[in-house]
């Protein structure tokens, strides 16, 4: 089985400014010729700097479920040109399909199948919500700025917030505000939002929040971990992100690597029991389980 080679970074990510991109960039050690996958290609800042290090015979795979992500970067990488680069708008838990559709990947190939298929010298995933999206009132994010209740990564599909809290219950809320939000106040909160319902506006629902929780002092919008919350629940954030994780690492060549940014402490914990596991590291005994002993390591943890 090839050695593989994965980091895991911590770090708060912007849109526009792609984040702790030196870094990055150094744990990749990006190399001519080399095949690179960015399966959160945001504005496209990592994937212009892989592309400019991997000169002049590099090549790139760009994904992002996001359409303005898609038109910011494919306008800052089009001096690159189509035949090294492909941007691709779709969902990195859909990874083997895209790959299959892109011709990159066996039709008949099914991830079920625990196939290496060695294809990546280097792959980027940077967990989170943009700042550029964050910023756009009417994305539906922003609790500074009114705007419609949205918060939908990709606006093409699924339901927005203010139709998703009018179908689930208070017991699913207070649920979803305490595995998502580690919100203390979930109870509370839930039952406000229930009362008030419908919600149209982001500042109406994070001053229901706010009158709810009656945060005093806070460093933090009261409502930052109850739009976390309502965020990662509407766009299934969290949910195959360990399946996602592993076939990443499937994909990648011999000594290949896999960086990962994360965000909040959720995503955090996911990314570092995968790694651990696949690893077969299990120097930290306190924070994960011991169940990786017997399985075959896959690759070293390089930060």
């Amino acid at each position: 089985i090839s050695k593989k080679m994965f980091g895991c970074v911590i770090s708060i990510r912007r849109f526009h400014v792609p984040v702790l991109l030196p870094q990055a960039i150094s744990y990749l050690q990006i190399k001519n010729g080399g095949n690179y996958l960015d399966v959160t290609l945001g504005g496209g800042g990592h994937s212009f700097e892989i592309l400019k290090q991997s000169s002049p015979n590099g090549i790139l795979l760009g994904i992002d479920r996001d359409s303005e992500a898609i038109l910011a970067a494919s306008h800052k990488l089009k001096e690159f040109g189509n035949n090294r680069v492909t941007i691709v708008k779709g969902n990195h838990d859909d990874i083997d399909e895209i790959l299959k559709k892109n011709s990159i990947l066996p039709k008949k190939y099914s991830s079920q199948q625990n196939t290496f298929f060695e294809l990546f010298d280097g792959i980027i995933m940077d967990l989170g919500v943009s700042s550029t999206q964050l910023d756009k009132a009417e994305r539906g994010f922003s609790l500074r700025t009114d705007g419609p209740l949205d918060m939908r990564m990709d606006q093409s599909s699924g339901v927005p917030v203010s139709e998703w809290l009018n179908l689930i219950t208070e017991t699913q809320l207070t649920q979803i505000l305490q595995e998502y939000g580690e919100e203390p106040k979930a109870k509370t909160i839930a039952r406000a939002i229930m009362k008030g319902r419908p919600w149209n506006s982001t500042l109406k629902l994070a001053q229901c929040v706010k009158d709810a929780s009656q945060y005093k002092d806070s460093r933090h919008h009261p409502a930052t971990r109850t739009f976390q919350a309502l965020r990662i629940a509407v766009n299934n954030e969290l949910i195959n992100t360990e399946k996602t994780l592993n076939y990443l690492v499937s994909i990648l060549k011999n000594n290949g690597r896999l960086v990962v940014i994360s965000f909040h402490s959720l995503e955090d914990r996911i990314v570092k029991k995968v790694f651990q596991n696949l690893s077969n590291d299990s120097d930290n005994e306190k924070d994960f389980d011991n169940s990786n002993k017997n399985k075959i390591k896959m690759g070293n943890i390089v930060t």
